[in-house]
């Protein structure tokens, strides 16, 4: 450990810190940077954690802070943390890495007390000197916090981790990993964490840890009515993930799974935070505890019991460490699937005769990031330095960066493991800047059963939402291989959560969307009741009579298996439909205005994010408002999926459904009723006993889960691009 003792130098007019060592807690033997001369032209790479605070002020009238940190080199800022509510003793566990071309500058440290719509209150601030740290060498810094207008007030404690690293002759070669960081905007903002290429392996991972949160047990009351509403936080490095809210109880069960990627051989800790969620204000810590992924076994499922520290209760886990996925980046040179023996042994591996191998690797993913032509200008030169992001669900990875290029060549080649068939590929380019986050230039997002095996196409490149072009086409060359059974069962499994999402904020314009897609759902139903009432009414005699035979005849010789046979007779009316080229399937305009008309706001709240409206500063209302936002858009988006399932949108999920169908015709058919009844309440009943940590799932929501919203539909749809942009396009074998 190292205290920082303040100074006040003549030159600086500030605090400064002087390293002492304390017995015992550092090891005095290493390269120190002391002596090294202040006009070193190299770079440096700062690496670091941001631990917690201690005794913090207290800036707010119950007597607590809503603290955040800023680390400022120079006049800029490089790094800002979240926001911990209702707390003087913050624990953040925050990472940052910074390139620094030279050690004259301090880092300047400033701890604010967030105050929603008003301006933050100061709680203090230090200096670290970058000449008086150790090279290569993991650093423990305890920063004592002042106030210069007032130097005799404690101002309490922050703790931190620091590595300084020489990066002479780097500083050309750096690429960058993105993150996101909560700012006080209420939006999610790119950050940039710089690696140097020779580390760029670093964000290959080497394994899958799968976490199962099965329940917590006796945790902490923290509402008045001696219950809590807890949800769970986890964070490996820069992965997080929250799990879903359990209302009013004190021993929850959540049975939620999820993935995170190991980047390190020897493992890694994970963070567990819990949380009490409260309407209209901040939400209470509850406790917190670490797993140590290093001291388990690989291949091995650990069922953990963890004690909440700083709270109360335990939570239980299930942690399995498994070998990585075939993930990989390679020159476009060195191609899986061009390679022979290669191609035969993935063909072989998702073969229909290895159905029940490893349910999970549905299929082999292969993209190549050939180059970019007319990317937009994001720096004062009238150029960019553009690089690619990858992403499929969780997995992401990053192309080197091209300096000073609008039409860049990459040449690159990334390999995924799919582990659904209905996720969507996203590929977006930003423009790398080394005094700021990086800047967005362009993206595109392709569903993998849209993909047509090895055409090399030119994809315009689309705004943040998806919903309208913007500057530039990026030409790519994918190919998809998988095995069909495999993603059928799959479909009826949950859907794979993304980690890294922007949280919903209220927006008019989609609170309005999201209104008119309910209404429209809600509407057909109206209409078919309207339609039903002029039978009984005899609005037209014909139609009533023909209705009323009708009823007559299905109500006497009505059997179960008609259920699911008129569903599939409407299946394969619309497939024929379809095919005979009488699509009855019109182009959702509505959506797409609205989508834009949703942009224009967003363009409208960037530009504007200083100025807070009315209703950004009434903290519960905005919150209800948000609630009511998202239940209209689930329930239209239910509406729009069972739709697009009749509509064929997706004929995959079409022909599944039939199969699905015909299964369950046949099955009430021929099985009577109470022997169908009785198997699903025998499964029901030893469900828990034959699986005690199963997670609960339902099916048929999962398959509709994988259907696309009519929203989905107009982001995912491909624009067509200039016709000066007709890439040479070289067909191969379909390998799907």
């Amino acid at each position: 450990m190292v205290i920082l003792l303040p100074q006040l130098p003549k030159s600086l007019g500030l605090l400064s810190f002087t390293i002492v060592p304390m017995k015992g807690k550092i090891n005095t033997v290493g390269t120190s940077n002391a002596d090294v001369p202040l006009a070193d032209p190299g770079m440096y790479q700062l690496d670091i954690t941001l631990r917690r605070g201690q005794s913090l002020a207290a800036r707010d009238r119950g007597g607590t802070s809503d603290p955040y940190v800023k680390f400022k080199i120079g006049r800029k800022e490089v790094f800002r943390s979240k926001i911990i509510h209702k707390n003087l003793n913050p624990v953040w566990e925050e990472k940052a890495c910074i390139l620094i071309d030279h050690l004259r500058e301090p880092l300047y440290i400033k701890v604010f007390d967030y105050d929603f719509g008003l301006q933050d209150d100061f709680m203090g601030s230090a200096f670290l000197d970058l000449t008086q740290l150790d090279l290569n060498r993991s650093t423990d810094v305890t920063l004592t916090l002042k106030d210069p207008h007032y130097p005799d007030h404690d101002l309490g404690i922050i703790l931190l981790s620091v590595i300084l690293t020489p990066k002479e002759g780097e500083s050309r070669d750096v690429t960058m990993l993105m993150r996101k960081s909560w700012k006080r905007s209420s939006k999610f903002q790119t950050q940039s964490l710089r690696l140097s290429d020779q580390h760029r392996k670093s964000h290959l991972w080497r394994g899958i840890v799968s976490i199962t949160l099965i329940e917590g047990r006796d945790l902490k009351a923290m509402d008045s009515n001696g219950l809590s509403d807890p949800y769970v936080k986890f964070r490996l490095g820069h992965q997080k993930y929250k799990s879903k809210i359990m209302p009013k109880t004190l021993n929850p069960q959540w049975r939620e799974q999820f993935d995170f990627h190991l980047y390190e051989e020897r493992g890694g800790i994970i963070d567990i935070t819990a949380w009490d969620k409260d309407a209209g204000k901040r939400d209470d810590f509850i406790g917190r505890c670490q797993v140590d992924l290093s001291s388990l076994s690989r291949e091995q499922t650990h069922k953990l019991e963890l004690q909440l520290e700083e709270g109360e209760g335990h939570l239980v886990l299930l942690v399995t460490l498994t070998a990585s996925a075939t993930v990989s980046i390679s020159d476009l040179s060195v191609n899986s699937l061009e390679d022979q023996k290669e191609r035969e042994e993935i063909l072989k591996r998702y073969s229909p005769l290895r159905i029940f191998h490893n349910l999970k690797d549905v299929g082999f993913l292969q993209v190549k990031v050939i180059r970019a032509e007319g990317l937009m200008a994001a720096d004062v030169t009238g150029k960019s330095d553009p690089f690619c992001v990858v992403e499929l669900n969780n997995d992401r990875l990053l192309t080197h960066t091209v300096y000073k290029n609008l039409n860049p060549e990459w040449n690159k080649v990334f390999t995924f493991n799919i582990k659904d068939i209905h996720s969507v590929l996203e590929v977006t380019v930003y423009d790398e800047d080394r005094d700021r986050s990086a800047d967005f230039l362009g993206k595109v997002a392709i569903p993998l059963l849209s993909i047509q095996n090895g055409e090399q196409k030119a994809y315009v490149l689309k705004n943040k939402q998806l919903t309208g072009p913007t500057k530039g086409v990026i030409y790519l060359e994918i190919d998809v291989i998988f095995n069909a059974v495999k993603a059928s069962l799959r479909t009826l499994i949950p859907k794979e959560q993304k980690y890294i999402e922007e949280e919903n904020r209220l927006s008019k314009q989609l609170l309005l969307r999201n209104f008119i897609r309910t209404k429209r759902c809600v509407m057909v139903l109206v209409n078919a009741a309207y339609y039903v009432n002029s039978c009984f009414d005899w609005d037209s005699p014909p139609r009533s009579l023909a209705a009323f035979v009708l009823f007559l005849f299905v109500v006497w010789n009505f059997e179960l298996y008609m259920i699911p046979l008129v569903l599939l007779l409407l299946l394969t009316w619309n497939y024929f439909l379809i095919i005979s080229g009488k699509d009855n399937r019109q182009r959702d305009t509505v959506v797409e205005d609205m989508l834009e008309d949703e942009e224009e706001e967003d363009d409208k709240d960037d530009k504007d994010s200083e100025k807070k409206g009315f209703i950004n500063k009434i903290y519960a209302i905005q919150e209800v408002c948000v609630s009511v936002q998202n239940i209209l858009d689930e329930v239209a988006s239910f509406g729009e999926r069972i739709k697009n399932t009749f509509n064929w949108t997706v004929p995959f999920l079409s022909w599944l459904a039939i199969v699905a169908l015909c299964v369950f015709t046949i099955i009430l058919y021929f099985v009577p009723l109470r022997y169908i009844v009785l198997v699903w309440g025998i499964n029901k009943f030893t469900k828990k006993l034959r699986s005690p940590y199963a997670i609960d799932n339902n099916e048929l929501l999962d398959f509709l889960s994988r259907v696309p919203s009519d929203v989905q539909v107009v982001q995912y749809q491909e624009l067509k691009p200039d016709p000066s942009h007709s890439p040479y396009k070289r067909k191969k074998n379909n390998l799907g």
